[in-house]
């Protein structure tokens, strides 16, 4: 998973003049495929469990760039990779943030899934919907109604029974959940597509990750990428199934609506729940089970009170 916007992607206005006429059909199945995709990232990240996160992470981040630009030239965007507007500083500094953001995310998460942490995963996705509504109220004075209010303080609720009954702070989750939320927060400002957006974040990102794959390779000696054709492979496919379904999501979200669209991310972390508990057979107690009840009730209240649309005011 790579962005989180509240208005359709420029992106899609590039790639079809009737996109609007599309049957909802096809933006659903776009939408799953996507979806299920970043559902099932946990089965594709334990085939590099073996190899060290940060590694996996920094070839992530350079084939990613990789991918986005034949993608753009793929769907008619080569004008903006050479256009000195596109590149402009305060965009730059925006997606720089925003690359971070990112980066941290895939980290975190490459890291839960080679040390058997997928359930914390999906709890922290599950998270940040709520978290960047807390972003929103304090970066963008967004107001809240009670019933929203309601749902965060049973959102925290659910994180702290994991605290109090088992003892531990879920790091991973709340890391995951904070990270994806400053990165939806900054790419909602940015004048940017989800698109065009990974291209810019991956740039900036380009000289860590080859300056860290060049030291393991000359200066460490362990460099795990060309040691084998299978590793390498495996590492060079990170990059293609992060730009993939961000390119189905991306045309989905043109045709649907953004109601529906919010409804199909849910996908991602039950996708993951589902791995974690009955693939991975990670421990799922009693605690977990009233942790995630909150959580999903939490949602469920939020999504409801959302829904609801404010009185008219009465005339006389």
């Amino acid at each position: 998973m790579s962005d989180q916007k509240n208005t359709p992607d420029p992106l899609q206005m590039h790639i079809h003049d009737n996109a609007h006429q599309a049957a909802p059909l096809e933006g659903v199945m776009l939408g799953l495929g996507a979806t299920c995709m970043w559902g099932l990232f946990p089965l594709v990240f334990k085939t590099v469990a073996h190899i060290p996160a940060l590694e996996v992470l920094a070839h992530r981040s350079a084939w990613s760039l990789v991918f986005v630009v034949l993608l753009m030239v793929l769907v008619g965007r080569r004008r903006e990779l050479a256009s000195k507007t596109f590149y402009a500083p305060s965009i730059l500094k925006t997606m720089a943030i925003s690359g971070i953001a990112v980066a941290i995310n895939w980290g975190v998460f490459i890291w839960a899934v080679a040390n058997d942490l997928v359930l914390q995963s999906s709890l922290g996705y599950y998270i940040s919907p709520l978290m960047s509504v807390v972003l929103g109220v304090v970066f963008l004075h967004e107001k809240l109604n009670p019933m929203a209010w309601m749902a965060v303080l049973m959102a925290a609720m659910g994180v702290l029974v994991l605290i109090v009954s088992l003892g531990l702070v879920p790091w991973v989750s709340i890391a995951l959940a904070v990270s994806w939320a400053i990165y939806g927060l900054v790419r909602k400002t940015a004048p940017v597509g989800s698109l065009p957006g990974l291209y810019l974040e991956t740039l900036l990102l380009l000289p860590l990750a080859l300056a860290y794959i060049a030291w393991l390779g000359i200066v460490d000696g362990n460099a795990v990428f060309g040691s084998t054709w299978q590793d390498t492979t495996l590492l060079a496919g990170t990059g293609l199934v992060t730009a993939l379904p961000l390119l189905l999501f991306a045309r989905a979200a043109r045709i649907l609506r953004l109601s529906t669209v919010g409804v199909l991310m849910y996908i991602v972390p039950t996708g993951q729940f589902l791995l974690a508990v009955f693939v991975f057979q990670e421990p799922f107690t009693f605690v977990h089970l009233i942790s995630f009840v909150l959580i999903w009730l939490s949602l469920a209240l939020y999504g409801w009170g959302s829904s609801r649309k404010p009185k008219s005011p009465s005339t006389s």
